[in-house]
């Protein structure tokens, strides 16, 4: 029996399927944040950035 056809027939048309599915799937999730989930992203961020500074410019290293 030779499933080389259905084979190909699922991978060009579940596999699109499924790839489309995922991308709205993370596109609806990724609306849902509201404004305090902004702020608080935000808020990460900067702190990040200035402990990175901090590093960059050896202010975390301690003294001998």
């Amino acid at each position: 029996m030779d499933l080389g056809g259905a084979s190909w027939t699922i991978i060009l048309i579940v596999g699109p399927l499924i790839l489309a599915g995922v991308l709205l799937w993370a596109l609806l999730r990724n609306r849902r944040r509201g404004p305090a989930d902004e702020a608080r992203t935000e808020q990460a961020t900067r702190e990040l950035y200035r402990e990175e500074n901090r590093a960059h410019r050896g202010e975390n290293e301690k003294g001998p």
